[in-house]
Parts: C-alpha cells; structure tokens; sequence
C-alpha cells in the first residue's frame, strides 16, 4: 500500500525542510513541493495559471503513485482552504493508498521569526509576514491532522508525522 502525505501549512512554517526530513526518513519516497510548480518569472497568478499549476502538480502527484518504484509520495503547498485540498485529492487516484492530510501550525511569533531569518538571508520579501500571519486562522478550519512546530525541529516534525 501506498501513502500519501499532503502537508500544508502557511508560508515560511517550515513545510519543505519538514518534508525533506521524511523523504529522507522514509523508504522509496518522492518529494514535490508546489512551489516549484510556480517557479516562474514573471511571476503571475491568474485563473489560467492557477488551473495550470494545480493540473500539473495532479499530473506529477497521480504518476508518482503509478510508479512502482515509489511507496510513500509527499506533498507540501500553501494549502489554507478546503477547497484546495479537497481539488487535489479529488483528481489524484488514490485507490490502494492511504492518505493523510497534515497542516504544519505554529504560534504567531514563532512563524514571525522564521519568516524574519528568511528576510534577512534574502529569501523572502517584508510583506511576507503580513500575508503568512493572515493565513495561520485559515488552518484551524481544515480537515487535517495538525502539528504544532512552534518549538520543534524538522526532524521531529518528520519522526511525529512518521509515527501518525
């Protein structure tokens, strides 16, 4: 059996380091991030492109489970409303799989501070601290498993995500 873990969470909580640690803890695993599906420039979202995007990452996501290479198949996105969740897990072919549906949570000041750290190495622009703090209220509508990364590391996220 397959698993499949769509992990979301606001930006900068630590989503893609979270989930690099579980690639590398799980066997025969694949990681995308979504955001390599918006890396373009210029960057533009429209309705087209946000239909291109979700259709490409479904593209990918229902070949990875294809692939019998691979048994554990890990997601992460800014994934703040139902809807989202819901659009993705309704085109994926998840027959066979058992899937989980995680958002990454932290406290205001602790998503704060790590977008500051990513500001400062020139990762990320000022306005992100705003916009990602805006999102943090969203998660607590989901239908998903939620762990709190607030004083973790990454590697225990993977390990407490690993342990279900």
């Amino acid at each position: 059996m397959k698993n499949i873990y769509l992990i979301g969470g606001a930006m900068g909580v630590g989503k893609t380091t979270a989930c690099r640690e579980l690639k590398r803890k799980l066997d025969k695993s694949v990681f995308l991030d979504g955001d390599w599906c918006w890396d373009m420039d210029p960057f533009v979202v429209t309705e087209e492109t946000k239909k291109m995007v979700t259709d490409n990452i479904c593209y990918l996501l229902n070949n990875f489970i294809k692939c019998s290479e691979y048994e554990n198949i890990i997601f992460c996105w800014v994934m703040h409303e139902q809807y989202i969740i819901d659009d993705i897990l309704g085109r994926l072919n998840t027959n066979g799989c058992n899937v989980r549906c995680i958002s990454l949570i932290c406290g205001a000041d602790s998503l704060a501070e790590r977008l500051k750290k990513d500001i400062q190495k020139g990762i990320r622009s000022e306005d992100i601290i705003q916009r990602s703090l805006s999102y943090l209220p969203l998660y607590d509508k989901l239908t998903t498993e939620k762990i709190n990364i607030s004083n973790i590391s990454p590697e225990d996220a993977a390990n407490i995500i690993i342990k279900g």
